[in-house]
């Protein structure tokens, strides 16, 4: 097989480097989550429940945003480390960093940069 052949696949020395950066992507992502998660059950930790007043409902209204912007941080979270596992299951199955659009490897300087993504710049300029 000479070396002029478009290259279909990546290695499986290619691949462990992909899973390694997957795997380290993983791992900050599942901290990260856990800390969101954290705070989400934190609830309200100054305990001024019973007194009333204008602040008060600013305040609320306030940490209300701020548990939604939290969920939305834990649920974008969630949805990551999703694509992460499944881009561990393509490198199981060697179709990792094939794009699903063109059939062509992705280039490595993206997936380095995306490991999680199915689609080449090619592929994804095309969407839009």
């Amino acid at each position: 097989m000479g070396e002029n052949t478009e290259k279909t696949r990546y290695s499986d020395v290619e691949l462990q480097e992909f899973k390694a950066i997957i795997l380290e992507k993983l791992r900050i992502a599942r901290e990260e989550l856990d800390a969101l998660t954290k705070t989400l059950s934190g609830g309200n930790a100054n305990g001024t429940d019973d007194t009333a007043g204008t602040y008060k409902t600013l305040e609320d209204g306030s940490a209300t945003l701020e548990k939604e912007q939290t969920n939305q941080l834990a649920a974008r979270q969630k949805k990551f480390i999703d694509n992460l596992e499944a881009a561990l299951v393509r490198i199981e199955n060697k179709t990792y960093g094939i794009c699903r659009e063109t059939g062509k490897l992705i280039q490595k300087e993206r997936l380095k940069a995306v490991p999680h993504t199915t689609l080449s710049i090619e592929a994804k300029n095309k969407q839009y």
